[in-house]
């Protein structure tokens, strides 16, 4: 029977996570509502405007395993402090930027690393230290905040329209630190063994992700990786190519462009906005529903997932002038769904593979996949534009990757694999 202490303690290590995400990703996922107002103000290609995304998003994959390693060397709460102060300053820094190179800096060089510091690749292993079961479940309940990142997006389309995108950056940048930092510091805590807890879910002392596991592997069916053997595998890098082709090549393509398209084919900018309020919601379901993993494995989920991005992608392609906001908004809705479950399911299946001692630099390896899948597809999707004056081959593009994305995950096949209990 599970304890009291380590169901609160974990509640609050979800919650703090869930609160983490929910900011610090709104930094990134709030570059479809900076898009447009910046395009009108300085009049630069979209090809070299969304190039400040993807090299956002090329540093924080060059950056995620780093961090990810990192967590087994220093400690992970001072790196989550270093990261939110360094995103929230390289946030309201933005609203002094006038020229390219500036927002390449400070947008897609500062902001990335800061991040990786005070996201996903310190925040995983931590949720994976505290249950030992349920992992899809829980980690749904965690990265839900970053799918309600998006719903936070939606808000500052309000405060650029009445202070400007200038203000906007400031509130943005300052608002994370403001909460962030006290959160971390007083609520956070790697690994249930720093207070003397065992994981949820463990009936016997189980290894976290910063020590050594020592596993009987002819009884517990559980492969024990080395960073040398982990690095070498397929599996590893089968769930690189994975995350790399549905987050980074496919769904950061249409959610860079997808405001602006809307845009240009009649919507009015608050419509086109309140899709991304409307992606992150439908993104919060599909990351509360990855639970379903645990008990249909994780293949099938991935599965799901690709099929509503796919005919989520479809119905992108589909629209025109006149289509009204029902398909618009089903289009976010499917989207936001599929995105949810891939983004929980993928990192769970690392965690099937891989967990142990190294488990942090693996997470930051498929991290990474969708960092430099992202550095190419946002600024793929603005020059097929700025080419063919139309979205349709970028969109097509993102259809192909969330297929080739799902082949590359069954391959990696987690089903092989038992999540040390």
């Amino acid at each position: 029977m599970l304890q009291k202490p380590i169901i609160i303690a974990a509640t609050v290590i979800l919650a703090v996570s869930f609160v983490m995400m929910l900011l610090a990703y709104g930094v990134r996922h709030s570059f479809p509502v900076f898009f447009p107002f910046i395009l009108d103000e300085y009049g630069w290609t979209r090809g070299d405007t969304a190039l400040m995304f993807s090299l956002h998003l090329l540093v924080y994959g060059l950056c995620a395993p780093i961090a990810g390693s990192l967590c087994s060397k220093v400690s992970p709460k001072a790196l989550l402090l270093f990261g939110i102060v360094m995103l929230g300053l390289a946030a309201a820094a933005c609203s002094y930027a006038t020229r390219l190179w500036h927002f390449y800096l400070l947008f897609g060089a500062l902001a990335p690393v800061g991040l990786a510091c005070a996201g996903s690749p310190v925040l995983n292993p931590t949720i994976m230290n505290w249950f030992a079961e349920r992992r899809g479940m829980a980690l749904g309940l965690a990265q839900a905040g970053g799918g309600l990142s998006f719903v936070f997006v939606f808000l500052m389309e309000f405060i650029i329209e009445g202070f400007g995108w200038r203000t906007a950056y400031v509130i943005m940048g300052l608002l994370t630190i403001a909460v962030l930092f006290p959160l971390v510091l007083l609520g956070y805590t790697f690994s249930p063994q720093e207070r003397g807890l065992r994981p949820v879910g463990s009936d016997e002392k189980t290894p976290d992700s910063n020590s050594s596991p020592s596993v009987d592997t002819s009884q517990t069916n559980t492969e024990v990786w080395t960073r040398a053997s982990g690095l070498r595998s397929r599996q590893l890098w089968l769930l690189f190519g994975s995350n790399m082709l549905f987050w980074g090549t496919g769904c950061y393509l249409i959610l860079a462009h997808q405001v602006k398209f809307a845009i240009d084919i009649g919507y009015s900018p608050a419509i086109a906005a309140s899709t991304t309020a409307a992606f992150g919601i439908a993104m919060v379901i599909g990351q509360a529903s990855s639970f379903i993993s645990d008990y249909i494995g994780r293949e099938a989920t991935i599965f799901l997932a690709s099929v509503c991005t796919g005919v989520a992608t479809v119905i992108l392609i589909f629209l025109g002038p006149g289509s009204g906001v029902f398909p618009l908004y089903s289009f976010s809705a499917l989207f936001g769904i599929g995105a949810g479950l891939f983004a929980v399911c993928v990192f769970v299946g690392v965690a099937d593979i891989f967990f142990g001692r190294h488990f942090g630099l693996f997470c930051g390896v498929v991290t990474a996949g969708m960092g430099f899948g992202g550095a190419f597809g946002p600024w793929l999707g603005g020059v097929l534009f700025d080419i063919s004056g139309s979205y349709q081959y970028s969109f097509l593009f993102a259809g192909l990757s969330f297929v080739i994305s799902f082949i590359c995950f069954f391959l990696a096949a987690p089903r092989r694999y038992t999540t040390i209990r």
